[in-house]
């Protein structure tokens, strides 16, 4: 019972830090460019970028430690 609840959070976190890996903008043009000079004119979303900054640090310190939970249990 408590490997299944464990697997289950385990898969929601991993989608979870897939998710907010992705959605954050990278440090470089990369896909940036293709959108052309629309950051120049509405700017960058720097409090989104930290918010997902932080909230990818925190899936990922879970995601350790369920994976350790998982190797214990």
């Amino acid at each position: 019972m408590i490997g299944t609840v464990v697997n289950i959070v385990y898969l929601v976190l991993c989608v979870a830090l897939i998710a907010t890996v992705l959605l954050q903008s990278g440090r470089s043009a990369g896909l940036g460019a293709i959108a052309g000079g629309a950051q120049s004119l509405v700017g960058k979303k720097k409090g989104l970028d930290e918010t997902l900054g932080k909230v990818t640090t925190y899936l990922a310190v879970g995601f350790m430690l369920v994976t350790i939970v998982m190797v214990l249990v």
